[in-house]
C-alpha cells in the first residue's frame, strides 16, 4: 500500500487505479478540499474540477469518466458503447473499454476494485452494508465468469471504509446477516445487550475469499478516524452536521 500526492494504490498492480483522499482539491468547509460529489450541495464548478484533478493525478484525464448514479443496491453494470453516455443506477460497473475510467464515490463505505491479469476487464464496486448484506462482490465475479475469465486470474483491492470499531450497529441489523449466512456471526462483536460492532471490510475479504480470488490487497485505512484523510458520512453525523464530501475512488485500463 503506499500513498501518492493524494491517493492511495497497490504497487503491485499493473492497472491504473487510486482511492482517493481528501486532500488537494478546490472545495471549501465542510467538503474541503477534493469533495467529487455534486449532490451534497457543493459548487458543481469545483466539483468538476476536483475530479479532473483526480483523473490527472493517475494520467487518465484524456479519458472519459462514468459515475453512476448510487443506490446502496447489489446491481452491476457492464459499461459498453451502448450505454457510454446513458445515466446508469446501479453500485457496480464493469468495461472492457480501455477509453474509459470507472468510478465510484465513498464516505465510509468500501470501494472495490476488481480486474483480471490479461487486462481484459476492470470492475469498480461501491459495497456498502446493503450491498455487502446482498453479495454485490459475487454479481460482478459472476459477470467475469460470463466473459469467460478464471476466477484465479482475478485480483481485487478493497479501499478506506469504516472499521469495526467505529461501525457500531444494533441487533437487528446484525440479524439481517446472520439470517443470510450463519457464518457472517463472526464479523459482528458484542458491545452490549443492544449493540455490536460489524466489520464490514472483513466480510468483504470473506466474500472475494469464498468467490475463489486468490489475490485480495486492502488499503487498511479507517475513513472514520482519519479525518484530515477522509470524508466520512457516520463521523459528519455524529458531530451533528448537516453533510460532508464524497471521496471519489478511480481504476482503467492501462
Amino acid at each position: 500500500m503506499s500513498l501518492k500526492k493524494n491517493y492511495f494504490f497497490i504497487k503491485q498492480c499493473n492497472v491504473k487505479h487510486g482511492f482517493f483522499t481528501r486532500l488537494n482539491g478546490l472545495s471549501q468547509k465542510q467538503y474541503k478540499s477534493l469533495n467529487c460529489s455534486i449532490s451534497n450541495g457543493d459548487s458543481k464548478k469545483k466539483v468538476s474540477k476536483n475530479r479532473f484533478i483526480a483523473m490527472k493525478n493517475l494520467n487518465i484525464d484524456k479519458k472519459k469518466l462514468i459515475l453512476i448514479n448510487q443506490t446502496h443496491s447489489s446491481k452491476v453494470i457492464r459499461i459498453n458503447k451502448n450505454n457510454l453516455n446513458k445515466n446508469i443506477e446501479a453500485d457496480g460497473i464493469i468495461t472492457s473499454l480501455n477509453n474509459v475510467v470507472l468510478g465510484v464515490l465513498t464516505a465510509d463505505c468500501a470501494p472495490i476494485f476488481i480486474y483480471d491479469n490479461k487486462n481484459k476487464f476492470v470492475c469498480n464496486l461501491h459495497s456498502g452494508w446493503k450491498g455487502s448484506l446482498n453479495n454485490i462482490s459475487q454479481k460482478a465475479i459472476q459477470l467475469f465468469d460470463k466473459y469467460k475469465i478464471k476466477r484465479q486470474n482475478l485480483t481485487a483491492i478493497i479501499g478506506p471504509c469504516l472499521c469495526a470499531n467505529n461501525y457500531e450497529v444494533d441487533k437487528k441489523f446484525q440479524r439481517k446477516f446472520i439470517n443470510k449466512d450463519i457464518r457472517y456471526t463472526k464479523f459482528f462483536r458484542n458491545k452490549n445487550k443492544v449493540k455490536s460492532y460489524f466489520n464490514l471490510r472483513a466480510l468483504i475479504n470473506f466474500q472475494l475469499s469464498e468467490l475463489g480470488l486468490k489475490k485480495i490487497y486492502n488499503i487498511n485505512r479507517d475513513t472514520y478516524s482519519n479525518e484530515n484523510l477522509f470524508f466520512s458520512h457516520r463521523r459528519t453525523t455524529h458531530k451533528q452536521r448537516k453533510t460532508t464530501g464524497r471521496l471519489i475512488n478511480l481504476i482503467s485500463l492501462t
